[in-house]
């Protein structure tokens, strides 16, 4: 069972409902693989969840790119990949160099600052919209967008508030989302591989909590029809902002 073999039943459970919620947010949720990240972090530490999370990131891209390859194209997404690969190549090293300690800390820090970027979003649209869409701004981003998908995997809400900025129809936002989060996840398997984090250890783990996230891609697709937005919203925001202090103050 990969690192589970040393964990309770309990444990393992837990990781599978994590994967669930990963499952989950690739069909409607955004923002609720923030879960998995957060219960893998609190599982495996910090580090190590990054390899674990990474390949089963790759598999879900894999899954849904084709639902979404029919909007927008690869030239929309040619503009915002240099800055993120700069953000990814940082994040790497700051892996590398940092504790798993620092690692958690930094982890609970990025949760809290896609929160507020969620809550922003969310409250603030208008606003997020007024943005001048020039190039320090698409730079910023897409270093943000780096960085925090490489020490987390929880780069969502940076492409959300790009995407406001940019004022993207929601074709274009699935369309160069899938293919643009496919690039980089798969940019980042190497460097993580080299650093061990993704290792037979590591991939043996993802086997085992694969299926909960196919059966969360499965149910995701009929439950967004039923849970109200507002209410899992709403609860969300208050597990994610608990989560996120626990990882950054204990």
């Amino acid at each position: 069972m990969g690192f589970f073999a040393d964990y309770s039943m309990g444990a393992y459970a837990l990781a599978l409902f994590g994967t669930f919620c990963l499952g989950l947010s690739k069909t409607g949720f955004p923002g609720l693989s923030i879960i998995n990240v957060i219960i893998l972090a609190e599982i495996l530490g910090a580090k190590t969840s990054v390899g674990v999370v990474l390949p089963l990131l790759v598999v879900a891209d894999l899954i849904v790119y084709p639902t979404f390859r029919k909007y927008a194209s690869w030239g929309k997404v040619w503009p915002l990949l240099p800055p993120a690969i700069l953000g990814v190549l940082a994040g790497i090293y700051l892996l590398d160099t940092i504790s798993d300690n620092v690692a958690r800390r930094s982890l609970g820090a990025i949760v809290l600052v896609m929160l507020a970027l969620q809550f922003i979003r969310g409250r603030y649209p208008d606003f997020i919209r007024s943005l001048p869409d020039a190039l320090a701004f698409r730079w910023g981003t897409g270093l943000g967008i780096g960085v925090a998908t490489t020490l987390a995997n929880a780069a969502g809400p940076v492409y959300a508030l790009y995407a406001l900025v940019r004022k993207m129809p929601k074709e274009d936002f699935l369309g160069i989302g899938a293919r643009f989060f496919l690039f980089l996840n798969l940019f980042k398997i190497p460097f993580n591989t080299g650093l061990d984090l993704i290792n037979k250890t590591s991939l043996l783990t993802d086997l085992v909590i694969l299926p909960g996230m196919l059966i969360g891609i499965l149910v995701g697709k009929t439950l967004i029809q039923k849970v109200p937005q507002g209410l899992f919203e709403k609860l969300l925001i208050l597990f994610t902002l608990i989560a996120g202090l626990r990882l950054l103050v204990f």
